[in-house]
């Protein structure tokens, strides 16, 4: 690995250890119940394509708390959303230059063809799935795909994640994360 590349790593590390820190872990630490705004704030930086947070796990321990399902699912998914528009703004601001530089024309084409294709299905299933789904919108502002399907797709997946993770929660894990209030 180079040296920009163990940097890069260890400098999201750090930007994500101290929103959690500064938001969360200081709630806990005051004994106080965790806010819907560090909720907000930990979920929307979570969806950052460079920083790697499974905040799916955030859902649980808010409902835990108290916190209404219906509202956790509301953030979550508008969170997630703004923070992938700035995922497809910067994919869509890199420039083609830089693009064909990187790839190649033949293999840039072969792929925005793929992504054409199969890009509305990629983003509905990764935005369904605690997979890299930041990263997709990412991918989809590169290859100028569609903005329109590409969040439509990711909202509906994100609803229905959020949706299954807060069913499963109340209907079969609420008792397993009674330690987190006890």
């Amino acid at each position: 690995m180079n040296k920009k590349r163990v940097l890069g790593v260890l400098l999201t590390a750090v930007v994500a250890i101290v929103l959690v820190s500064f938001t969360l872990g200081r709630e806990i630490y005051a004994g106080r119940t965790p806010s819907i705004t560090s909720f907000a704030l930990v979920h929307f930086a979570g969806y950052l394509f460079f920083l790697f947070m499974p905040v799916e796990l955030l859902v649980p321990v808010y409902q835990a708390e108290g916190h209404d399902g219906a509202m956790l699912i509301l953030i979550a998914v508008s969170t997630a959303i703004a923070a992938q528009a700035i995922d497809y703004s910067v994919g869509r601001a890199v420039s083609d230059r830089v693009i064909h530089d990187m790839i190649g024309e033949k293999r840039y084409t072969r792929f925005k063809a793929a992504i054409e294709k199969w890009g509305g299905w990629a983003i509905l299933l990764f935005n369904l799935i605690p997979l890299s789904s930041p990263n997709m919108l990412l991918v989809a502002g590169v290859t100028r795909f569609s903005v329109r399907r590409a969040f439509l797709y990711s909202m509906v997946g994100l609803t229905a994640k959020y949706f299954a993770i807060v069913f499963l929660f109340d209907e079969y894990l609420f008792d397993a994360a009674s330690w987190w209030t006890s």
